[in-house]
């Protein structure tokens, strides 16, 4: 078996969004990941822990997740269960299945699948493979950190790291990373979408709290309750996380302009993450003293997405700009 399931992805500079920022822009490719996302990260690393031995994995995920569980199970020769709720596009699903996984459409929203995916572990002894909350995700995600830290070198360190949230996952990864890479200094800016904004809700609150819906249509930002660390994390002194929101729209505008001038079409919610730039959040936390002025290399994590098409962005374009 392959030491690791995910790439070593390209670090490559955005002109464009450094003249934009007034600082030099780095885009780590995660959506040129395998499975499509960093989630492979994760999930790779915590199924070659866990499931070598396993009768079969089951994952609840509206897409990046599943597609990564699927794909790490038909690499390992293990099968795979993916429970979606109801919101997930037609063609994730047939992705997951084109992976050889059985796929099982359950509820309206992730934390309705991520039940009955809890249950299918129970009761057919499947290894539970879960999309953001388990150390062994984290542990997977930093890595994506160490190999920026390995192609920038010792001498250059980032002046800020900006990371889409759903569930938290990829943010609790990245903090281990910076701590790992001896940057905890770094400060992070954390991007939701309005709608699916369960860390900005925690950290207004200073308490978890689970959201009434998904509002959004950034479906892959959709858990209800960001996970417990990454809401510790944003209570840490030693930490400067920066918790913003955009729009939908800012978020389709990101994808759009992303296409344009990168080449690269990613998912609503990679496009929450890219708005930090193209919606002008980082110059606005700067003109606050939020972040330091002037800013050294701003590295984005380009998380990517598995549920975008053309068919899929005219659909967007449609229903946010009526």
């Amino acid at each position: 078996m392959a030491e690791h399931f995910h790439l070593n992805t390209p670090l490559l500079e955005s002109v464009s969004m450094s003249r934009q920022t007034g600082t030099a822009v780095y885009l780590k490719m995660e959506n040129s990941q395998p499975s499509g996302s960093f989630k492979i990260r994760g999930i790779g690393h915590m199924c070659r822990q866990l499931a070598t031995q396993s009768k079969g994995v089951v994952c609840s995920s509206g897409g990046n997740a599943g597609m990564a569980a699927a794909y790490v199970a038909r690499k390992m020769g293990v099968p795979a269960t993916i429970v979606v709720p109801s919101s997930s596009p037609q063609m994730v699903i047939q992705k997951l299945r084109e992976q050889g996984a059985a796929v099982q459409i359950v509820g309206k929203v992730w934390d309705d699948a991520n039940a009955e995916a809890l249950r299918l572990a129970e009761t057919e002894g499947l290894t539970y493979v879960p999309p953001f909350d388990h150390p062994l995700l984290w542990q997977g995600h930093a890595s994506v950190i160490s190999e920026v830290a390995a192609s920038l070198g010792t001498s250059v360190k980032p002046g800020a790291v900006v990371v889409s949230v759903g569930g938290g996952g990829l943010l609790c990864g990245v903090v281990q990373g910076l701590k790992d890479a001896g940057w905890a200094d770094v400060p992070i800016v954390a991007m939701e979408t309005v709608g699916a904004d369960c860390f900005n809700a925690a950290v207004k609150a200073g308490r978890r709290v689970t959201l009434d819906d998904i509002t959004s249509e950034a479906k892959c930002l959709g858990a209800k309750t960001v996970c417990q660390r990454a809401f510790e994390y944003s209570q840490c002194s030693e930490l400067t996380i920066i918790s913003e929101l955009v729009t939908d729209q800012q978020a389709l505008r990101a994808v759009e302009t992303f296409l344009d001038e990168e080449r690269v079409l990613v998912e609503m919610a990679c496009g929450a993450a890219l708005a930090a730039v193209y919606s002008g959040v980082i110059c606005r936390l700067q003109d606050e003293g939020r972040l330091p002025s002037p800013l050294g290399p701003l590295l984005m994590i380009v998380c990517g997405g598995s549920s975008v098409n053309m068919e899929q962005l005219t659909y967007l374009r449609n229903k946010l700009r009526t």
